[in-house]
């Protein structure tokens, strides 16, 4: 177990380290080729209500499609971070600009005090962020368990959808027995389904 768990932290950084040299404008053309790939699912354009997570970072960027999305009339939930019981709220925002702050690890997250909660069995799709990716949907976060836990107790109906870029894709991510896999994976090279 302890083997397991240094190659996992030693896949994470490596691939984590690999992502952070991308330069601010490789980031952004990249990301909208994701953002692009992630439309062309059914399933996700067929969504009424969508978890996303608020990039940070060096992470995949997600607000531009947000925004874009809300305008559009969709739903659209973002996590918050609740640290003292070890799980995700969701909380829908209707202005990125205004609905957002600075939470757990800086991350941007809605502001509970001005926000509306979402019932997570009303959500469909949920866009998962993560460190690594492999070529059968498994999914490697950043180490607190907390879309995984999210995915089984709460919102286990829904779509799970991870996006990356190609360079976070390995042959296979040494998974533990809580890892939940994924429906699809959404890069700028190519959108690889599990379901069917």
């Amino acid at each position: 177990m302890q083997k397991l768990d240094s190659d996992r932290t030693e896949l994470r950084r490596r691939v984590l380290a690999a992502r952070d040299c991308l330069s601010l404008t490789e980031r952004g053309v990249k990301s909208q080729e994701v953002m692009a790939n992630l439309e062309r699912i059914e399933k996700f354009r067929a969504a009424a209500t969508i978890l996303f997570y608020v990039n940070f970072r060096s992470e995949v960027e997600t607000l531009g499609l947000i925004g874009r999305l809300i305008r559009q009339g969709k739903r659209i939930a973002v996590p918050l971070t609740d640290v003292a019981h070890a799980r995700l709220r969701p909380f829908e925002i209707k202005d990125p600009a205004q609905d957002l702050r600075s939470g757990y690890c800086s991350i941007p997250e809605p502001d509970p005090d001005k926000l509306n909660k979402v019932d997570p069995a009303e959500i469909e799709v949920v866009i998962l962020p993560g460190s690594v990716f492999d070529q059968a949907g498994g999914r490697l976060g950043y180490g607190g368990g907390y879309y995984d836990r999210f995915l089984v107790k709460e919102a286990p109906r829904a779509c799970r959808i991870g996006v990356a870029f190609e360079m976070q894709v390995v042959p296979k991510v040494p998974l533990l027995p809580h890892d939940q896999k994924l429906h699809y994976l959404v890069t700028e090279k190519i959108i690889r389904n599990f379901v069917e």
